[in-house]
C-alpha cells in the first residue's frame, strides 16, 4: 500500500507518504472548500455533546458522553488488549468511548472495502492515505469532509502554520470536494531510504554516498572486501527501493507509482513507466544486479524472510551492508548486529536518498495516514461533537503527545525546554527506548499504537522518540535535498474512474512484471521498445488521454 499519490502498505516497519511544504493562503483555501449554507444548518442541528466555542489547542471534552464506532486494524505483532490504558484515558479525557470493528492487517484493504460497500462501515475509518478514498466517492458512502472543516480549528491552524494549503487543495475530487483528511507532517522528510553499515563504508574508503553513482562505487568496494556478499538489498519486494530511487531519475516507481501519471517538466502529463527517466533507472539497477551487487532475493521476498533469510539476518551475518528501511528498520538492524558483531563494534546510519540525473530530489512527504468518515455520521445527533473530537485527536499537539507518550508525569516527564524523558519503569521497545523498563508503552498500555500515533507530527514530537542519528538524517535531508513538486491534480468523475480502472490495472500489472524482469535480467533491456508497444496495445494512449482531460477540466474549473 505505498505510494506518493495513492495508497501505501503499512506495517510496524512500513509507513506511507505524500506531500511538499509550499506557501499558501490556507485560510482562503479552506474557506473555499467548506459547504456553508445547508451543511452549516445540518451541523447545528446535530450538535449534542459538542463544546461551545471549541478552539485550536484546547482540550476537547464532550458535554454529553457518547460512543463512536471505529475501524481498528490488528497488527499480528501488536495484539490489541482490552486492558490498554489508551482506551480508558481517552474516554476519561473526552467522554468518547470507542466501539471497535476489528480487521486483520493482512487483508485490511479488502475488508475495509467490503464493509464500506455493504453499508456496514464504522463511523470513523482511520489509516487512510491519499488516494484510498477515491473509489468510494461516487457511491456517497463517505463524507465530503471539506464541507465541514470550518468546525475543525486545529486542522485549519496547522495547515496554515505548516504552509500546506495548496496540498490540501490537491485532495479535491472531480466535484471540487475532498473526502479524507490526512495526517500532517511539519517537515517533509522521506520515511523510507537507505540504511547503511557506515563503519564498513568508511573502512573501504567509500564514505557516505551522495549519489547513486557513488553508491555503485561503494558497493563495488564492499564486494571486493566481502566477496560472498550481495551488499545492497530491499526487503520490500523492490517497492521501497524503487520508490525513493525513482525521484533521482525523474520518475515515479514502487510505492510511489501512484496512477502512473506525472509532470514531464513542461506542465504536461506523461506515463512514468515509459519515460526516459524510468528506463534509465531500470538500466542502472540492472547493472548492479549484473555485477552481483544486489541481493535479488530481497526483490522478490518480503522482509519477513519468506523464501530465505530476512534482511536483518543478512545484515547481522554481513552479507548485506545497505538496505531499504525507516528509522524503525535501523533499530531492527542494530539489534540484529548486537547479537553477531557485538554492541559498539558497528555503526548503522540512515542516509538521505542518493541523488541522480534529476538532481538531489526526494519524494514529497508532508502527508501521512489520516481518516475518512462514513457519510451516515452526518445524521448522528453527535455529528458536531465527532468533528471536534477527531480534530482534537488528529491535530491537537497535546493529543498527539498523549498518543505517542501516554500520560504526562505518569509514563513520561517533560522539561521546561520541551525535552521528553520516559519514566524509568516504562519502555518503548519499538524505538529501543529504555529497554529495561518493565512496562512497555505500546505493548502493555496501547500508546504509540499503529492506528493513531503515526499520523500528525510536529518536528519536535518526531524528534522526541527518535535517535540522534535520525535527527541528523532529517537535518541532512532538509538542507541538501529538494522535495519534488506534487503532480498537478487530475480528479476523475465516476464514469472516468471506472474507465481508468479498467485500463490502468492491467497496464500497471505489466509495468510491475516487466520492471522486475528487466532489473533481474530475465528480459533484455534491448526489448524496451517492445515493452512500450505492449503497454500501448493495452490502451495506454487512451488512459493518458483520460487523465490529461481530467487535469485540463480541473484546471479550467479551478482557475
Amino acid at each position: 500500500m505505498p505510494n506518493v499519490l495513492g495508497p501505501m502498505p503499512v506495517t510496524a516497519n512500513r509507513r506511507k507518504f505524500l506531500g511538499i511544504s509550499v506557501a499558501a493562503s490556507s485560510a482562503f483555501a479552506l474557506a473555499s472548500c467548506t459547504g456553508g449554507g445547508d451543511s452549516e444548518v445540518e451541523v447545528e442541528r446535530q450538535s449534542t455533546g459538542a463544546m461551545d466555542d471549541f478552539a485550536a489547542d484546547q482540550q476537547f471534552t464532550a458535554t454529553e458522553a457518547f460512543s463512536l464506532s471505529v475501524l481498528w486494524t490488528d497488527w499480528p505483532e501488536l495484539p490489541i488488549k482490552d486492558s490498554w490504558r489508551f482506551f480508558d484515558e481517552l474516554e476519561q479525557r473526552t467522554n468518547v468511548k470507542f466501539e471497535l470493528t476489528n480487521v486483520p492487517f493482512s487483508d485490511v484493504e479488502e475488508k475495509r472495502s467490503l464493509l464500506i460497500s455493504a453499508g456496514d462501515a464504522p463511523s470513523v475509518i482511520p489509516l487512510i492515505y491519499t488516494g484510498d478514498e477515491t473509489s468510494f466517492v461516487s457511491s456517497g458512502a463517505i463524507l465530503p469532509i471539506s464541507d465541514y472543516v470550518e468546525h475543525m480549528p486545529n486542522f485549519q491552524k496547522y495547515v496554515e502554520e505548516w504552509d500546506l494549503g495548496d496540498m490540501i487543495e490537491n485532495l479535491k475530487q472531480a466535484d471540487g470536494k475532498y473526502y479524507m483528511l490526512p495526517g500532517l507532517q511539519e517537515v517533509s522528510v522521506p520515511v523510507f531510504t537507505l540504511i547503511i553499515r557506515k563503519d564498513v563504508f568508511d573502512a573501504v574508503g567509500a564514505g557516505i554516498p551522495e549519489t547513486w553513482d557513488e553508491m555503485r562505487e561503494a558497493l563495488v568496494k564492499i564486494k571486493q572486501e566481502y566477496p560472498d556478499s550481495q551488499p545492497l538489498a530491499d526487503g520490500f519486494e523492490a517497492q521501497s527501493l524503487l520508490n525513493y530511487a525513482a525521484h533521482a531519475f525523474g520518475a515515479q516507481a514502487g510505492w510511489g507509482f501512484g496512477n502512473g501519471m506525472m509532470d514531464d517538466g513542461s506542465g504536461d502529463l506523461q506515463y512514468t513507466a515509459v519515460s526516459a527517466g524510468y528506463k534509465e533507472m531500470v538500466e542502472f539497477f540492472r547493472g548492479l544486479v549484473a555485477d552481483g551487487l544486489v541481493d535479488t532475493e530481497s526483490f522478490t521476498a518480503d522482509n519477513d524472510g519468506s523464501g530465505g533469510g530476512s534482511v536483518a539476518e543478512k545484515f547481522a551475518n554481513e552479507t548485506v551492508f545497505a538496505a531499504s528501511g525507516s528509522n524503525a528498520t535501523a533499530i531492527e538492524f542494530e539489534q540484529a548486529l548486537n547479537e553477531t558483531v557485538g554492541e559498539g563494534n558497528f555503526e548503522v546510519l540512515q542516509i538521505a536518498p542518493p541523488g541522480g540525473p534529476a538532481g538531489q530530489v526526494v519524494e514529497p512527504r508532508n502527508f501521512w495516514n489520516g481518516f475518512m468518515l462514513n457519510s451516515e455520521i452526518a445524521d448522528s445527533e453527535y455529528f458536531l461533537a465527532t468533528l471536534q473530537f477527531l480534530d482534537w485527536l488528529y491535530y491537537n499537539p497535546e493529543a498527539r503527545e498523549l498518543l505517542r507518550w501516554g500520560v504526562l508525569d505518569e509514563t513520561y516527564t517533560k522539561d521546561a525546554d520541551g525535552t521528553i524523558t520516559i519514566d524509568p519503569e516504562h519502555s518503548l521497545n519499538a524505538f529501543n527506548i529504555n529497554p529495561d523498563g518493565e512496562i512497555d508503552l505500546q505493548e502493555d498500555l496501547g500508546w504509540s499504537n499503529n492506528v493513531f500515533a503515526d499520523s500528525t507530527e510536529s518536528r519536535a514530537l518526531k524528534e522526541s522518540y527518535n535517535t540522534e542519528s535520525f535527527v541528523d538524517y532529517m537535518d541532512t535531508v532538509l538542507s541538501t535535498r529538494t522535495p519534488r513538486d506534487p503532480n498537478p491534480p487530475a480528479p476523475l468523475d465516476e464514469l472516468e474512474l471506472e474507465r481508468a480502472s479498467l485500463l490502468a490495472t492491467p497496464i500497471k500489472d505489466s509495468v510491475d512484471t516487466n520492471t522486475l524482469k528487466f532489473i533481474l535480467g530475465e528480459r533484455d533491456i534491448a526489448e524496451w521498445d517492445e515493452y512500450v508497444a505492449e503497454l500501448e496495445s493495452q490502451g495506454l494512449a487512451d488512459y493518458i488521454d483520460l487523465v490529461r482531460s481530467a487535469r485540463d477540466r480541473f484546471e479550467e474549473e479551478n482557475s
